[in-house]
């Protein structure tokens, strides 16, 4: 067991919170819990990134001043968090003064080191990336990730030397194969250092709305080299030097395909100029598309997850986006593909497992809940549940994680069918039938929990256990055995209600 630091990207406070960046919210949330399941330390970060000429933009046509944009959005995204149980540590903005601390420390160090220098730039511009593009990169003269017209930007600014460190890169990347994950996603970030990297604009001088440069106040930095340095912030850099050594080699980082330059490019250069060991962990998954588009606004094809939690529940929202979209690929999101997947894993499956064990347990057992069966068959199926779920949590494969723990569901259910102890005398024989299910309930319970944190406990609590779900530890808590028997087991409202189709 060891220190475990989970992030997910911070999210622009031009806008609302949608499916897309909830999407990549609950992947790392479910990864941060399952963490805590094993017994890491655990530290998970996200927040908001309120600086740069986009958000001036916003605020602008929202007659708004940037601070008010960002404290109105900022407090969106902890709501949209609220309704889907994210079980963040600290969220984190940037435009508080712990951030220009950490901001200011840090690229003073790389400015100190030589690789920060003052130019003149002039090139195109995407605001809703913030990022200069060349002519190559564009797709019909429009940027390659929103599809808008880029407008050409001339300034003074301060230019980092990413040019000096494409070897070091390279060397990187070599010596930590499974830095970047997927291997798609890996192959991506070398084919643009491998294309040739060039001195990059870090500053500027025609808006205001950002982070100071510390040795030239007329320049505010440029927001994704503010932006990134969030998490560094986070655990004390610049300010407790004992507590950013213990945390920072224990990042993960989850974040989107569109920002895999800054993140795996960008990031990790900045990074070794100010005298710091890369992010080892980088995680990043394709788009979600709608109707086979990447959702913006432009498109209006936005889903809030306010739009859906109230049909499915926070644990409807979070199973569906964790087991239908395989973590690396894009994937399309449907509305009825959503209903199909929560009546046929949670309504169906896990929800009338509960169901009409503790409804038979009622009839048969008095109420109570007998021990299992230290030799059952099912006993080894719960054993490899436990061991897939596990190794797919580590190589951030949640869809496989979940398919294994549903395994135990269906084969659970497929005991019961065999049994049919609704039919049998109590007895004996109906005790170890129901007394292996109770235990399945019981392991289920614990390996569920980072996709459906509520419905877990709630299996807890309806068979009698104390304490709860989230507070057990794997591998112990996956054993066979660990139901006692012998406590009170009580039916409920249905775990899952069927939607109508």
């Amino acid at each position: 067991m060891g220190k475990y630091y989970q992030t997910t990207p911070i999210y622009y406070v031009n806008d609302a919170p949608h499916i897309g960046t909830a999407y990549t919210t609950v992947t790392a949330d479910a990864l941060a819990r399952w963490h805590r399941l094993a017994g890491d330390d655990t530290f998970f970060l996200t927040g908001t990134d309120e600086h740069g000429l986009k958000i001036v933009r916003a605020a602008e046509a929202n007659g708004l001043t940037p601070i008010e944009q960002a404290d109105r959005t900022s407090e969106r995204f902890k709501e949209a968090w609220k309704l889907l149980d994210i079980s963040y540590d600290d969220f984190i903005r940037t435009s508080e003064p712990r951030h220009y601390a950490a901001v200011s420390a840090l690229m003073q160090k790389a400015y100190d080191n030589g690789t920060i220098y003052l130019g003149a730039y002039e090139g195109l511009y995407c605001v809703s990336c913030e990022a200069y593009y060349t002519e190559a990169e564009l797709v019909e003269g429009r940027c390659p990730i929103h599809g808008r017209p880029v407008e050409l930007l001339k300034e003074d600014n301060y230019f980092f030397r990413l040019s000096e460190f494409e070897d070091r890169l390279l060397a990187w990347y070599d010596e930590h194969p499974r830095g970047v994950i997927p291997e798609i996603r890996r192959n991506e970030a070398l084919g643009l250092i491998k294309g040739g990297l060039r001195d990059i604009s870090i500053s500027r001088t025609s808006i205001s709305w950002g982070v100071p440069v510390p040795w030239d106040h007329e320049h505010v930095f440029y927001v994704w080299y503010d932006a990134l340095i969030n998490y560094v912030t986070a655990i004390g850099y610049g300010v407790d030097d004992e507590r950013f050594e213990q945390w920072w080699p224990a990042v993960h980082h989850v974040i989107g395909k569109d920002i895999i330059r800054f993140h795996c490019v960008y990031w990790p250069a900045l990074l070794m100029a100010a005298g710091i060991e890369p992010p080892p962990h980088i995680a990043a998954h394709g788009f979600l598309l709608v109707g086979g588009e990447k959702m913006s606004k432009s498109a209006l094809n936005q889903i809030t997850p306010a739009e859906l939690v109230p049909t499915f529940g926070s644990d409807g929202f979070r199973y569906h986006f964790l087991r239908d979209q395989p973590f690396g690929p894009d994937g399309d999101f449907s509305y009825e593909g959503m209903v199909a997947r929560y009546n046929a894993d949670l309504a169906n499956n896990l929800g009338n497992l509960l169901a009409r064990v503790s409804t038979v347990v009622g009839r048969k057992c008095g109420g109570i809940g007998p021990a299992p069966n230290p030799e059952s068959p099912i006993a080894g199926v719960a054993e490899a549940a436990y061991r897939d779920a596990a190794a797919a949590w580590e190589r951030v494969a949640p869809s496989e994680a979940l398919e294994a723990t549903w395994r135990l569901v269906r084969e659970t259910n497929a005991a019961l069918e065999a049994a049919e102890p609704w039919k049998m005398d109590p007895g004996p024989a109906v005790d170890a039938v129901l007394g292996d299910a109770l235990e399945s309930l019981r392991i289920l319970a614990v390996l569920a929990q980072p996709a459906v944190p509520r419905a877990s406990e709630e299996i807890w609590q309806r068979i009698g256990l104390e304490g709860a779900a989230a507070d057990q530890r794997v591998p112990a808590a996956a054993r066979w055995g660990g139901y006692p028997g012998g406590l009170p087991v009580r039916t409920g409202e249905p775990l899952f209600p069927r939607i109508a189709t």
